[in-house]
């Protein structure tokens, strides 16, 4: 029977090219609407200080399959190929050898301000790549997408165009409250806005927001999808050691609230490194007295009759350890990024599929996604390495009986069977619920309670992280 499908290499040749939009300057601002499905959009007048918006779909530059790294999605492609003057210079081995950056420069958030297009409306091929069964967009692979996106930010806000200093290199610290706000559906254009919002002396703060409009193009009371914070950390390509970067001045109201916001939350990050650092030197001994000692005997109550009276222990309770899933992986070469290490954006969407796992085994039924509570990312993971992904659901919250919430922890160990060590290089932290029509037939969610005192104290300092960083916004 003869297919009546157009041959791929059609599908792909049919498809509108961007390379003029890709292969403009960095300086060069334009924009695109994102609801328009034209291949030849209006740009801005030169005066906009809006950049040209990115196509996540086109990718047309050969060189970026010679690249470090074959780990690539359409919008790292598009990324990379658009900002290529920038990478090339990274990936140049005789840059490392310049003068570092003497004088800093001060940008506005304009400067760093990047759009990509997501035309799922009109591009099929793209379309299918992020389609999930429920037919939205896949959020690991987003996860992906945005933290390509925050890295590209970054490296626009400390390149100080000039080709003789060497070049920083910019790693990915954090994530903060990543928070899904609606579904964002696979069949309709979706647009992604990043830029810096605060810098430190060496940490930078990248604000990005998805938008996406309804099918019929009217204008929603709030088309923002999913907000996201990413904070990059600048060293010394050389060195190794930290970087001053560019200064930054906010320009618009919305600028500056930002500015302030973020200012106040990279105090409050500190105040809490600082009570980590003496929390590891004390042994946790404040886990063991006052309040929190109660707090801890509280919540080992429950567990303790698991342990001893299990024939008496609460059925609709489970212990954490029941909870658990893990994988494993050797990281492969394919999976690192420009400066050779594996890609954190791949780690955050394996990280998220193995918590979405354990969220479904958990629960019984197909949970939703909610939020990226936090991402650390500790130590570096190089390929070669043996790479243990370690989940459990580390406490439920079933106070609001319409929307119960189950915080899964994800925890990244590199593992060295010949040395006989593992250290953990990074932790995430997931929110998840369940559909509502659930809930009416009768679903129920258990209650998560911990056996041992080290679990225990985990739940008490993601709760208490939890509390902390509400109170800051």
């Amino acid at each position: 029977m003869r297919s009546s499908a157009k041959p791929l290499k059609s599908l792909v040749s049919s498809r509108p090219s961007l390379f003029a939009i890709l292969s403009r300057p960095i300086s060069s601002p334009s924009s695109v609407d994102p609801r328009s499905t034209d291949p030849n959009p209006q740009m801005d007048p030169p005066s906009s200080p809006i950049h040209a918006a990115i196509d996540a779909g086109s990718s047309v530059r050969k060189p970026i399959s010679l690249w470090p790294g074959m780990y690539h999605s359409p919008v790292t492609n598009a990324l990379w190929e658009a900002r290529s003057s920038i990478f090339e210079r990274l990936l140049d081995p005789s840059a490392k050898e310049g003068p570092p950056q003497v004088e800093l420069l001060t940008k506005s958030p304009s400067q760093s301000r990047t759009t990509v297009i997501y035309k799922f409306s009109s591009d099929y091929i793209l379309r299918e790549q992020y389609r999930d069964p429920t037919n939205e967009v896949r959020i690991g692979k987003l996860l992906e997408d945005l933290d390509a996106l925050a890295g590209t930010i970054a490296v626009k806000h400390c390149s100080d165009e000039d080709c003789t200093t060497r070049p920083l290199l910019l790693v990915t610290a954090s994530v903060d409250k990543m928070v899904l706000k609606k579904p964002i559906r696979v069949d309709t254009d979706l647009k992604i806005v990043g830029a810096v919002t605060y810098v430190g002396r060496s940490s930078i703060d990248i604000q990005i927001e998805v938008t996406q409009f309804p099918l019929d193009n009217s204008e929603p009371s709030d088309p923002i999808a999913l907000t996201a914070n990413f904070t990059f950390v600048a060293r010394d390509s050389k060195t190794g050691k930290a970087a001053p970067v560019n200064r930054l001045v906010p320009e618009t109201e919305k600028e500056k609230q930002l500015f302030n916001e973020r200012e106040a939350r990279d105090k409050l990050r500190k105040r809490k490194r600082e009570e980590q650092k003496k929390g590891i030197e004390n042994g946790f001994a404040h886990f063991f007295q006052g309040e929190e000692a109660d707090r801890l005997r509280n919540l080992l109550a429950e567990g303790r009759v698991f342990c001893d009276f299990p024939a008496l222990v609460d059925r609709n309770s489970i212990l954490l350890r029941d909870t658990r899933l893990e994988n494993a992986l050797i990281c492969q070469p394919q999976q690192r990024n420009l400066h050779g290490r594996i890609f954190g954006g791949f780690l955050m969407h394996r990280a998220f599929e193995l918590g979405f796992s354990t969220a479904y085994a958990f629960v019984g039924h197909m949970p939703h996604f909610l939020e990226v509570d936090h991402v650390d990312f500790l130590k570096p993971v190089d390929v070669g390495d043996f790479l243990r992904l370690k989940s459990c659901v580390l406490y439920t919250q079933l106070d609001n009986p319409d929307q119960p919430l189950i915080n899964v922890e994800v925890v990244a160990h590199v593992t060295r069977p010949e040395l006989r060590t593992s250290e953990v290089s990074n932790t995430f932290y997931f929110t998840f619920t369940v559909n509502q029509d659930a809930l009416k037939n009768g679903l129920k969610i258990r209650n998560v309670v911990p056996a041992t005192e080290e679990e225990a104290r985990r739940i008490l300092e993601r709760m208490d992280a939890e509390k902390l960083y509400d109170g800051s916004q």
